[in-house]
């Protein structure tokens, strides 16, 4: 591996996720470790990975994994390859937490044109009673936005949710789409606001103003004598703009939460807890985050979409398809995703500020001085 390319993971090394300083050097080739010239600190190749500190072969590991995010069940992994559950669900959940570091790196530092998000709950089974997953998507690119979990169907969960949303959103015409629930009013149009820098003398609170040209719209939809009863309601927006992002999103047609349950049914085509009618239920609601988490990034970074293709002339009367995922349809990757290269990835900690009392070092000074910090 090229040290070049690497990080200090030294949450206390004023170089920590700093990469092409000249600070990182090769310490052992068996192991395989790396050396902080900074604060004298090693580390192996794979810390950050999810093959950190395991003692079984990655390649293992890595098809294990593969299989529960295209929905093995977890008795037949077992069966297969001689492994005990437990050690299972651990590597499971050791992929979650590398996957919703991942995604809080990768996409929610970064801002997007959304034009359309869509949003929904999912309730799902567990063993300590229901729970809800909440979660959002951008509908021109197929993109996996956020997603929450919680016990309750109510504000805490949808601020969660919404907050993510809000992160990655640029102050552009958005439209907002979502199902009946009644609590998506207030909080949607809560989160998509700016602070006010305050005037000259002025004390209190900060003033927040609602962003301009944001359209909520609903789909309520009630079943009457057998028959479903579907109402289009626009809440906030004028006609116009909607019909303009409509047609810029997904090409026309009427107003609908198609896209988000499509995602839905892919969730629960993978995940055997959010079926509708099923005995395996959920055991934690940190599997169930973790699991959230794994199955949105594969989706986003891993997965072709057929939707998303695009029609390539080769030649004067040919043409072949391009598969694309949907991070590649929305300028977060530059090609298409393996598992390995997604469980490998190695997500930088925050950059390092000197928060403590006192003077930094002499020595320390000197060292940040050779290493242009």
């Amino acid at each position: 591996m090229n040290s070049a390319i690497l990080f200090c993971p030294n949450i206390d090394c004023p170089a920590r996720g700093v990469v092409g300083k000249g600070n990182i050097g090769l310490h052992s080739r068996e192991p395989e470790r790396y050396i902080c010239h900074l604060c004298q600190r090693t580390f192996s190749a794979s810390k950050g990975t999810l093959f950190y500190r395991l003692r079984t072969d990655p390649q293992t590991v890595l098809l294990v994994v593969a299989l529960m995010v295209y929905g093995c069940p977890v008795q037949a992994i077992v069966h297969a390859f001689g492994l005990d559950e437990r050690t299972i669900r651990d590597w499971w959940k050791r992929a979650g937490l590398h996957c919703q570091a991942f995604h809080e790196h990768l996409v929610e530092h970064n801002q997007i044109d959304l034009g359309q998000v869509q949003a929904d709950e999912i309730r799902v089974k567990t063993q300590h009673g229901p729970m809800w997953m909440a979660m959002a998507i951008m509908v021109s690119t197929r993109f996996w936005l956020a997603g929450a979990v919680s016990a309750c169907r109510d504000s805490t969960l949808l601020k969660q949710m919404a907050g993510q949303v809000r992160a990655i959103a640029l102050c552009r015409p958005l439209l907002l789409a979502v199902d009946g629930l009644n609590i998506y009013l207030t909080v949607l149009l809560d989160a998509f606001r700016t602070g006010m820098p305050r005037l000259p003398g002025q004390t209190g609170r900060m003033t927040l103003v609602r962003w301009p040209n944001i359209a909520l719209v609903q789909v309520i939809k009630s079943k009457q004598n057998g028959a479903w009863d579907i109402r289009r309601v626009i809440v906030q927006g004028e006609k116009s703009m909607i019909d303009g992002l409509l047609k810029a999103t997904q090409g026309g047609g009427m107003i609908n939460t198609a896209y988000i349950e499509r995602i839905n049914a892919t969730f629960r085509q993978r995940l055997a807890c959010l079926f509708r009618s099923t005995r395996h239920l959920a055991r934690r609601g940190e599997t169930l985050q973790s699991s959230m988490y794994i199955l949105g990034c594969v989706y986003n970074f891993c997965d072709f979409h057929k939707s998303l293709r695009v029609r390539l002339s080769v030649g004067r009367s040919g043409f072949r398809w391009v598969q694309r995922t949907p991070a590649l349809a929305a300028g977060l990757a530059d090609h298409p995703w393996s598992l390995l290269e997604l469980f490998c990835h190695k997500t930088p900690p925050r950059p390092w500020s000197h928060k403590g009392r006192g003077r930094l070092s002499i020595q320390l000074k000197k060292r940040l001085r050779a290493y242009d910090f």
